[in-house]
């Protein structure tokens, strides 16, 4: 499926009555996870501003032992400090890389605005070397623009 072709079925779990906010994401994190090839780990991440933690929250994929990350740990933690998508074409490559599994080659990270806040972000891992493209952050980026829709 592409991605224009998973957007109002992004919009449409954004907006449906079916389920809290926690299942609404779940259900965002199985949709990707399903249609697109290399997205092997789709979850979320949300930010404690006063702590500097990341907290895992939905996802799909292999169990992960990073449920907490501090602030500028690891791709999701300069994230967290940077406000800016972080695309990771080789992990082995990432100096500042917290390995999850050895099946991981890649990484894209892209974070989650409520109101000009980061409050969190879309995490991916793929068991492929270099398959995101700006398409993916074009993608993410509307993703997380319905996901603030919960917030």
């Amino acid at each position: 499926m592409t991605f224009q072709e998973l957007q109002p079925k992004i919009s449409a779990i954004v907006a449906g009555n079916e389920t809290d906010r926690d299942g609404k994401l779940l259900t965002i994190c199985q949709l990707l996870n399903e249609n697109v090839e290399y997205y092997n780990w789709v979850g979320f991440y949300f930010a404690n501003h006063e702590a500097k933690t990341l907290h895992l929250g939905p996802y799909v994929g292999a169990e992960t032992d990073h449920t907490v990350i501090p602030f500028g740990k690891g791709i999701c933690g300069q994230v967290a400090e940077s406000n800016a998508n972080f695309v990771v074409p080789d992990v082995k490559a990432q100096d500042n890389y917290i390995a999850c599994s050895l099946t991981v080659k890649s990484e894209i990270v892209v974070p989650l605005f409520v109101n000009g806040v980061n409050i969190g972000q879309i995490d991916i891992d793929s068991h492929v070397i270099d398959p995101f493209t700006e398409a993916d952050e074009r993608f993410l980026e509307f993703v997380n623009q319905e996901v603030a829709k919960l917030f």
